[in-house]
C-alpha cells in the first residue's frame, strides 16, 4: 500500500473531522501518533533534542504545505487571524463557506485594528510577552539585554547590530543522573544551550531582510537564534524569509501577543554545535546586562544549579 503524503495525512485527518477546527500543532501531534511508522526515521535526526523539537518542525511544514493543503481539497479551509492559524474540513457549500471565511478575516481585521489603536504595543512591550513564551513552553532561563546600558566604547555606530534582544539558557543536564552530569563535565560535553533572540513588532517587505540580518549579526553566537515577530505581512515576505532561514540557520517565531503559550516556531533554528565565544566576549566587554547573563550561564556550569529569582524577569 502506497504511503500517504503529508499534505495527504493532513487532508485526511481534518476530512475525518468534518468542521473542527485545529491549530497546526494539534495537527502535527495526531499525524504522527497515527502513522508512527512514517516518522520513525526523520524523528531520530540529531537535531530533534525532544519530541517537542520534532512536533515544531512538523508545524513549520504544515504552515509551509497550506496552499498545497487546499488546492488539493477545495473543502478545506485555514484562516490566519486571529493567530494562531487554524484549518477545518468544510461540509457546507464551499463558494458560500469562502465567503464566510473571507468575512470573518474582515472581522477580525476591524477588531484588531480597533484593539491595537487603542493600545499599541511597543517593541519592548514585546519583550516580558517572549519571555512567558520561552519560560512556559521551551523551559528557558531567559534575561533582558539593554543596549542603553553599552559602554559603546567603539564610539557612534560602534556597536551596531551587536546587542540582541533577549538571551536564555537551556538546561540540557537537568535531569540527568549526577554520574552522567560528572562525565559530561569532565570530558568538556555540553550541559547547557545558549539562545539568543531579536524581536520586531511586524515584519514587512521594508524591513524583513534589514531584520534578519540584524538577527544574523547579534544573535548568531548561540546554539539556537530566532527573529521574533507578532506577524508576518504577506506570503511574499514568508517565502524571503523561509529561502534566508535555509541559507543563514536563523529560526522564526511569531508571537501570540493575546495567549503567549500559543505562539509558533515557524522556522526551527538550525542549532549550532558551538558557541562563538570570541563574538560573546565582545559583547560582554560592552554590556552589564550580558555580562550578568554570561556569569549565571557560568555559575550554572560550575554548580549545577539555577537560582530561578535571577532569571525570567518581567
Amino acid at each position: 500500500m502506497q504511503k500517504l503524503s503529508q499534505s495527504q495525512k493532513i487532508i485526511k485527518f481534518l476530512k475525518d473531522n468534518p468542521d473542527k477546527k485545529f491549530n497546526a500543532r494539534q495537527i502535527a501531534e495526531q499525524i504522527v501518533a497515527t502513522y508512527p511508522e512514517d516518522y520513525a526515521e526523520k524523528k531520530l535526526n540529531p537535531r530533534f533534542e525532544d519530541d517537542k523539537a520534532f512536533i515544531s518542525q512538523i508545524v513549520a511544514e504544515i504552515g509551509s504545505q497550506k496552499e498545497q493543503i487546499t488546492k488539493n481539497d477545495n473543502h478545506i479551509f485555514w484562516q490566519d487571524k486571529p493567530r494562531p492559524r487554524i484549518y477545518w474540513y468544510s461540509t457546507e457549500d464551499t463558494y458560500a463557506n469562502k465567503e464566510k471565511a473571507e468575512l470573518t478575516e474582515e472581522k477580525d481585521d476591524e477588531e484588531s485594528d480597533i484593539i491595537f489603536s487603542k493600545n499599541t504595543l511597543s517593541e519592548h512591550d514585546l519583550y516580558p510577552i517572549l519571555i512567558t513564551y520561552l519560560k512556559s513552553e521551551l523551559k528557558l532561563y531567559c534575561q533582558r539585554i539593554d543596549e542603553k546600558r553599552s559602554k559603546n566604547s567603539r564610539g557612534n555606530g560602534g556597536n551596531q547590530w551587536l546587542h540582541p534582544d533577549i538571551v536564555a539558557m537551556q538546561t540540557v543536564d537537568k535531569e540527568w543522573n549526577e554520574l552522567i552530569r560528572n562525565c559530561v563535565k569532565q570530558g568538556a560535553g555540553q550541559s547547557v544551550r545558549l539562545w539568543s533572540f531579536e524581536v520586531k513588532k511586524e515584519l514587512n517587505s521594508s524591513n524583513a531582510r534589514k531584520s534578519f540580518f540584524q538577527t544574523v549579526s547579534n544573535s548568531s553566537w548561540a546554539n539556537e537564534s530566532y527573529l521574533v515577530a507578532t506577524s508576518i505581512s504577506d506570503a511574499n515576505v514568508e517565502q524571503e524569509l523561509r529561502m534566508l532561514s535555509a541559507l543563514h540557520g536563523v529560526g522564526i517565531i511569531l508571537l501570540n501577543v493575546e495567549n503567549p503559550t500559543e505562539s509558533e516556531m515557524m522556522l526551527p533554528s538550525k542549532a549550532r554545535a558551538e558557541i562563538d565565544w570570541q563574538s560573546v566576549n565582545r559583547i560582554l566587554v560592552e554590556n552589564p546586562d550580558f555580562k550578568d547573563y554570561i556569569e549565571l550561564v557560568s555559575t550554572y556550569y560550575q554548580t549545577g544549579r539555577v537560582r530561578t529569582k535571577d532569571w525570567n524577569k518581567l
